[in-house]
């Protein structure tokens, strides 16, 4: 397995990776479970509108897992802002059903937050689950005086600091605008 960055000419392949990691999460309210779903996963209109948002899109920093050359995962990190101060944000990070338990999705992680410390960003931040991020360092945000600036994502919100985090850096995480259209 190789972890690169996203090339042109992945969007489709990526776009195959958010519809079966995230198959099912778009079904429309009240459908019977086994239903198919209704439309695309969200993941996969926010990896397209992340990329046409020039303020929020780090070509450097969107990258796939490539498998027998096939894409197999992605995950991408983008601008965000607490305050004065500019910070990442992961997701979607997604990695196809048939290729789920096999550690790629550990992989991408490690990648992104290696990828993100070499460029000097100082912290990322998430909205997952919270048994499965803080392997990777993620701790809830309020511990470090970082909250989400909406609030019903509290819960699940984490952050994960690196290198060059500073203590001043706290307050309201905003997103780059597409996260808030889910």
């Amino acid at each position: 397995m190789l972890i690169r960055r996203e090339r042109t000419g992945d969007a489709a392949a990526i776009d195959a990776v958010h519809r079966s990691a995230f198959e099912g999460s778009a079904a429309a309210e009240g459908d019977i479970p086994s239903s198919p779903p209704v439309g695309d996963p969200a993941e996969v209109a926010l990896v397209h509108q992340l990329r046409d948002d020039g303020s929020a899109w780090i070509p450097t920093l969107s990258l796939v897992a490539e498998f027998q050359d096939q894409v197999i995962g992605h995950a991408c990190l983008t601008r965000a802002g607490i305050g004065p101060f500019p910070v990442l944000a992961l997701g979607p990070i997604g990695v196809r059903g048939d290729h789920q338990g096999k550690g790629i999705g550990s992989a991408l992680m490690h990648a992104a937050l290696g990828a993100a410390d070499a460029l000097d960003e100082p912290l990322v931040g998430l909205l997952g689950s919270l048994e499965y991020y803080p392997r990777f360092g993620f701790v809830p945000g309020a511990r470090l005086g970082i909250v989400p600036d909406v609030a019903d994502w509290s819960s699940h919100f984490q952050v994960r600091t690196l290198t060059t985090y500073e203590l001043e850096i706290k307050g309201d995480f905003r997103y780059a605008d597409a996260f808030y259209g889910l």
